[in-house]
């Protein structure tokens, strides 16, 4: 790439300005990127280096709060429990005159592709945390928590369970869990075997044609 035209994350890197910040100039007629064919923004260096000479006001992008109150439920018809886990760690925020964000989602608890884990797994790893609350254990995993554990403690993070008889329809819950499980090793297992009896055919095909 041409060291003339940048990125919205190099812009921030060089100059400190936010790609927000980029997105209004755009809009006031200011800035005027350059699309890639994929449709991505490029900006020319000289035009972001113009406009700071002419001492535009660069608002300050607020830090994301260090506190993530975690939440989660299987399924849509546990809306109502996820509503009480987020009130309830709210209110525990609260008490502790902690600035916070609030992380809630629903997927299973065997998923490993989970949105909300993902961001707080990646936000630990730039050192953006201090703690990670949840209302029970199991809702950052069903399965391998201690493995997540360490991993937030490795980079500081702390998690906070704030324990107690967990809500909502635990059982029915689980059997979502299981279901996801076996399906999972049920797709893993016919996968495999239907590779095998297609490498079979192919062998057969081949076998004939000589």
């Amino acid at each position: 790439m041409s060291p003339l035209l940048l990125t919205a994350h190099q812009v921030r890197e060089r100059y400190g300005i936010h790609r927000n910040t980029l997105y209004a100039w755009e809009r006031q007629g200011i800035l005027h990127p350059i699309r890639t064919p994929g449709g991505r923004r490029r900006y020319r260096r000289e035009e972001i280096e113009r406009l700071l000479s002419l001492g535009l006001e660069i608002p300050q992008e607020k830090p994301k709060p260090s506190t993530v109150l975690y939440a989660r439920v299987s399924t849509r018809k546990q809306e109502g429990f996820l509503k009480n886990q987020i009130a309830r760690l709210e209110a525990f925020a609260k008490e502790r005159g902690w600035d916070y964000q609030v992380i809630a989602e629903i997927a299973s608890g065997v998923n490993e592709e989970r949105r909300g884990l993902s961001q707080i797994l990646n936000r630990a790893k730039k050192g953006e945390l201090e703690r990670v609350v949840v209302a029970y254990e199991d809702r950052l995993a069903r399965f391998g928590v201690g493995y997540i554990r360490r991993f937030l403690e490795a980079f500081g993070v702390e998690v906070v369970v704030l324990n107690g008889e967990e809500g909502g329809d635990v059982q029915e819950e689980l059997a979502q869990d299981l279901v996801a499980i076996v399906s999972r090793f049920a797709a893993r297992v016919y996968g495999k075997r239907g590779a095998a009896s297609r490498a079979r055919r192919r062998k057969d095909a081949q076998g004939q044609e000589r």
